[in-house]
């Protein structure tokens, strides 16, 4: 054959053979083989899903970075995390079986460590999994052990890996299984930014021993443990569940973020799905030192905190800023500069060693007599507290909607940022001048209005007893962005006239109907037993006013004058939930006036919205809110029938002594809806209030109370009979007997009532949180078959042989509550009285047993 090819010819062969290995799909990579960027080979996986080649590094087209991607360049892995090579590098499985990245001056950037341990080959597997295997097919070294930024599907994701992008880190904290997202650059203290669980009952009283977080095929994001009986959902895609070719995966990206994406095949572009810190700016130093993050539209941007400073890098305003006079070199005295809706993030340690609590002006004068200080920033939340920044990296977050006042130390004198727009040219300087001409004549003709609109208020209203001190008040209730109003005693008085028409009274108080002098209509409770001062109180005010969503009832505004404690709520015209469950029926016992049942499609939307609003409370707001009391009556009904919770927030009002799991345990309750823990003396949790829930939940199914005995149910306690219902079949026997007529959707009654039991277990870790309540309401989570409701002496003598003689709980006094609950007659029941929770639980059952079932008025009407 020698004779037949001439030197060059047999060259040219041998280089084919030599890259044969590497142009064929699937084929294993023998030691000596190699990839170079120069003759853009590549090494494909069976099915040619992944391949492994050099592509142009994103921050510089003359490098070059080998990696594995996804069919159609979606990167997913990278020898050296990333590490460019010039385009005499290459990526080599050297003789010796160690894979290495080689630049052109033949210096090794990054290797496997694998030399002399018995690789033969190395192989791309179907899975995107680079293996380095021995003569025996085993695994000596694989990519999936050693992620750079991404975890694709089948791939685990084990505690004590970590991914990373620049300065930023994930990993999964092997205690709890949360996720954390740490900021770690050189020369600065590593600061923990993002560190949630998003299932907060899976490690609940358990350690974890090694958790696992895998990104499945259908697009949940879970967690796997050896001490957990079946995976966790920690968050689900927002395309979960669609088929199709294509690519799930999570990556930490360089912005600082933890995103799922999906890619379909070919495409080579991979959409998000999900991210963990849904506020951009939120992830600690994004803007870089001394910058400062804000939103044009609704993209994040980067700014400086004034003129006093320069961009690091122009070209780059992620790169942070840096003072144009340092403050060692001022020529004056230094000063603290005002920077409104403004705050510096503080996380760990500086929470803990650089918080007070003291006003605006001394939160801005103590930084400025700090040496160390170079910025503060003072919370206007009414928490008081003022943080100091005394580190060496400031990262800044400035929005409309921040309460915060901050400051930052410059050489005198501090120079504000301009307005957006302006250029200094002197074609702006015109348009600037035609720009004032116009607000010159619009505020002349808007003072005109103004100057008449007096006028006629002057010669008209002046003398009217509905126009009085309270106007600006009111002005500011209509115009203000949300902020509450403070009315006086006598302002309520009168638009109650006088406390005349009441609509319900219960443990908080009474409520009353009342119209303020701009004609809206609003709700009027006055509170009682009030143990808070005017401080306590006017803080609690300001977080439960904060609190917004569509499937809450809005707090308009207040008054703490004296002894008085009132609040003013927004006015729900078609009261509460009971109304339309109960007493349209004759309390639920059958009765025939239909014209008032609600349909089922409208029972099923206030359900939905009911634990909307619950979620909001328990996962959404900024501090975790437990309800204490979730009860038909404190749901209530707007023009539309949409569903809106009342009277979240007021259990701390009443006794904000004793804390327990951010809620309390000496607040009030009502009976029907206590979950079992109440009784044993445990902490309450959010897991209370998702009992609570699932006992409102299947009497908006039935009709009728929850503890409701008669005849129709064999004397059985309704929610056992119900249960009982269920196993036999029976589930349009369940439904509420005036919907016969009716076209119902038993699919999602019997949907609807599978989650009603699994919220009212007696276990509060059998109970799903409100957000996953949701997802199994919509159909989103498929439902497994709930296990049977027990009974609460049951929980309570369980809870007391596990606790020993300190819970002061007794069987005979646990038995006691479940005969007075479950067997004695109750004729026309109605779970509208109030029970106080703080004792002893034996002197809880007590006065639980003894209590009548029947109030004359429903607790809260509006």
């Amino acid at each position: 054959m020698r004779s037949l090819l001439g030197g060059g010819d047999l060259a040219l062969l041998c280089c084919f053979f030599l890259l044969l290995p590497l142009l064929s799909h699937g084929a294993d990579m023998p030691p000596g083989s190699s990839l170079t960027p120069a003759n853009s080979t590549s090494w494909s996986s069976p099915n040619s899903t992944f391949s492994l080649a050099f592509a142009p590094s994103p921050s510089s087209p003359s490098l070059f970075v080998a990696a594995v991607s996804y069919a159609g360049g979606v990167p997913v892995w990278s020898a050296g995390a990333g590490a460019a090579v010039d385009s005499g590098g290459s990526l080599r499985l050297s003789s010796t079986g160690d894979l290495q990245l080689v630049n052109g001056s033949g210096a090794v950037l990054w290797s496997s460590g694998t030399a002399g341990q018995g690789v033969t080959a190395a192989a791309l597997q179907e899975s995107g999994n680079l293996l380095l295997k021995n003569s025996s097919g085993g695994a000596v070294w694989q990519s999936f052990d050693h992620p750079t930024d991404t975890v694709v599907m089948s791939q685990n994701f084990a505690s004590g890996m970590n991914l990373s992008s620049g300065p930023y880190v994930f990993a999964v904290d092997r205690a709890s299984g949360n996720l954390t997202l740490k900021w770690a650059s050189a020369g600065s203290a590593t600061i923990t930014y993002f560190n949630k669980g998003y299932n907060s009952t899976f490690t609940a009283n358990k350690t974890l021993s090694s958790p696992t977080l895998t990104m499945q095929t259908n697009g949940i994001v879970s967690l796997t443990d050896g001490t957990l009986a079946s995976p966790v959902v920690v968050a689900y895609s927002s395309n979960y569940g669609e088929s199709g070719d294509m690519l799930r995966f999570v990556r930490l990206d360089p912005d600082g973020n933890f995103r799922a994406y999906s890619a379909a095949r070919g495409s080579g572009t991979a959409a998000e799905q999900w991210s963990a810190v849904s506020d951009q700016c939120q992830v600690f130093g994004y803007c870089g030192n001394m910058g400062v993050c804000g939103y044009n539209g609704t993209s994040p941007v980067c700014g400086c905190p004034s003129q006093n400073f320069q961009f690091s890098d122009p070209s780059n305003p992620r790169q942070g800023c840096t003072r144009t006079v340092d403050l060692a070199n001022c020529p004056g005295n230094s000063t603290m500069l005002e920077l409104d809706n403004t705050q510096f993030l503080t996380y760990t340690p500086e929470i803990t060693t650089e918080q007070f609590f003291v006003g605006i002006t001394a939160c801005r004068l103590n930084c400025l007599s700090g040496t160390s200080c170079v910025a503060s920033t003072a919370l206007a939340d009414g928490s008081g507290l003022c943080f100091l920044k005394v580190s060496n990296f400031t990262s800044a977050y400035q929005s409309a909607s921040l309460p915060s006042t901050s400051f930052v130390k410059v050489c005198f004198p501090g120079v504000p940022n301009p307005p957006a727009g302006g250029t200094g040219t002197s074609s702006s300087r015109a348009s600037g001048l035609r720009s004032w001409v116009v607000v010159l004549v619009v505020l002349g003709v808007v003072s005109g209005l103004v100057l008449c609109e007096w006028l006629l208020w002057w010669v008209l209203c002046r003398n009217s007893p509905k126009y009085g001190a309270a106007s600006a008040q009111y002005a500011l209730l209509e115009y203000a962005s949300g902020a509450p109003v403070q009315f006086s005693y006598r302002e309520l008085q009168r638009s109650t006239k006088g406390f005349k028409e009441k609509l319900g009274a219960g443990g908080f108080g009474a409520v009353y109907r009342g119209v303020l002098a701009n004609r809206t209509v609003v709700a009027v409770k006055q509170l009682e037993g009030i143990e808070q001062g005017e401080k306590q109180f006017r803080m609690e005010v300001a977080t439960i006013s904060s609190t917004h969503h569509l499937n809450l009832v809005r707090l308009i505004g207040f008054c703490s004058e004296g002894r008085h404690r009132l609040l003013v709520y927004e006015f729900m015209k078609n009261g509460s939930l009971d109304s339309f469950l109960f007493r349209a029926a004759g309390t639920g016992t059958g009765g025939s006036d239909a014209a008032k049942a609600m349909p089922w499609s409208t029972r099923f939307a206030v359900a939905v919205g009911t634990a909307r609003g619950i979620t909001y409370l328990h996962e959404e707001c900024r501090d975790c809110i437990v309800h204490c009391d979730i009860k038909p009556e404190n749901i209530l009904l707007d023009e539309q029938h949409n569903a809106k919770v009342s009277d979240f927030g007021l259990a701390k009002l009443i006794n904000p002594k004793d804390h327990r799991h951010r809620t309390l345990t000496s607040v009030r309750g009502t009976r029907g809806y206590l979950a079992p823990e109440w009784l044993a003396n445990l902490p309450i949790t959010v897991k209370s209030d998702v009992y609570s829930y699932g006992m409102v939940l299947l009497e908006t199914i039935s009709g009728r109370r929850n503890f409701d005995i008669s005849e129709d149910t064999g004397r059985k306690k309704f929610s056992v009979w119900a249960y009982e219902e269920y196993e036999k079949g029976n589930v349009a026997g369940v439904v509420d007997r005036r919907l016969a007529g009716e076209e119902v959707d038993m699919v999602q009654v019997e949907r609807a009532l599978q989650v009603s039991f699994w919220c009212i277990q007696e276990q509060p870790s059998q109970r799903p949180t409100m957000g996953k309540v949701v997802q199994m309401l919509e159909g989103i989570m498929e439902l497994e078959r709930p296990p049977p409701p027990k009974s609460s002496d049951s929980f309570v003598t369980a809870t007391t042989a596990t606790t020993g003689s300190t819970s002061g709980v007794s069987s005979s006094m646990a038995s006691t509550f479940a005969s007075s609950a479950m067997a004695a007659p109750v004729p026309s029941p109605n779970p509208e009285q109030e029970i106080a929770v703080g004792r002893s639980a034996s002197a809880r059952n007590r006065e639980i047993a003894s209590l009548p079932l029947r109030s004359s008025e429903p607790y809260m009407t509006m």
